[in-house]
């Protein structure tokens, strides 16, 4: 039986030596290249190199392929495997976290500098990312600091926000290629629900901050999402949308994505703390949202 596999690599600028290394890597691996190509838009380089193994492609012998493969490595470049059956679905779903994913700041952090406490928010808020603090126990502790302030504030940090570089891109790429787009946050309606409609996102939800009076109240209400809640979004949009999950790619940075990148047909860590990188199927470390296009074959 012979399996196939795309090994996508990406870099700033991927030199003759890095692609030897891969090629190296992917021979050792027992793979077999059977093409290659390479594109870049100034902003980064992307090497495909479609390979062929003998070897029935499981679970459990991609993972080993990726941790082979990843050992090639370099400073500055990365390297994803992906299954062609991902990479030629005719329908995909991807499904990307919010804060310092689709956009590159932490909404929370925002809001609790209008209380002057940003820099306590921020720490708790790494720590809960570093998956050192339970998700829901640290949100309700953070958006209580926000009690008392006017609802107004959500409008100023809503103008604060800015896409990640490639986002808007990646975005409409999906769409116009026929996929599914999708959010999940642990953060707030309020700001995520203009967001979603300006990009045409399939489906989103995230927290829904408790506005009374015309002011904050410190609470979220109903069920907070977090890591559990993430992945079940995952899988209820999939399937409402006839995708395997097999075909679904998720992207996230923290300690709550962990669940729905393991969860995914490819879950990739974008920019994310070191223990969701080491988990993650591929890791891109650069500033371009839509190196993920690439590695989804889109």
């Amino acid at each position: 039986m012979i399996s196939h596999v795309t090994a996508v690599s990406y870099g700033p600028a991927l030199s003759d030596d890095d692609l030897r290394q891969v090629r190296a890597a992917l021979t050792a691996a027992g793979l077999a290249i059977t093409a290659e190509d390479i594109a870049g838009d100034g902003r980064y380089t992307v090497h495909t190199a479609e390979c062929t193994t003998s070897e029935p492609l499981t679970d459990t012998a991609l993972a080993g392929l990726r941790e082979a493969v990843s050992l090639a490595d370099g400073a500055g470049f990365g390297t994803a495997l992906v299954p062609d059956a991902l990479r030629t679905a005719p329908r995909k779903l991807l499904l990307m976290d919010v804060d310092s994913t689709l956009i590159k700041q932490e909404v929370i952090e925002l809001l609790a500098a209008y209380a002057g406490r940003r820099e306590e928010v921020t720490a708790v808020t790494e720590a809960a990312m570093r998956g050192e603090l339970d998700f829901a126990q640290s949100l309700h502790a953070r958006v209580a600091v926000l009690a008392g302030l006017p609802a107004a504030v959500v409008d100023d940090v809503r103008a604060e926000v800015n896409l990640s570089e490639g986002a808007a891109e990646l975005v409409a790429a999906f769409k116009a290629a026929g996929h599914a787009v999708a959010v999940v946050s642990g953060g707030f309606n309020q700001i995520l629900g203009p967001l979603a409609a300006g990009l045409g996102l399939d489906h989103w939800i995230a927290n829904e901050l408790e506005i009374v009076d015309g002011a904050l109240t410190g609470r979220v209400l109903g069920d907070v999402i977090d890591r559990a809640a993430k992945e079940k979004y995952l899988r209820e949009w999939a399937a409402a949308e006839g995708i395997p999950l097999e075909h679904t790619i998720a992207v996230g940075d923290g300690a709550n994505d962990l669940d729905m990148l393991g969860a995914a047909g490819i879950g990739v860590a974008f920019n994310a703390k070191p223990a969701v990188r080491a988990a993650a199927d591929a890791a891109v470390d650069m500033p371009y949202l839509d190196t993920v296009r690439h590695i989804a074959g889109v």
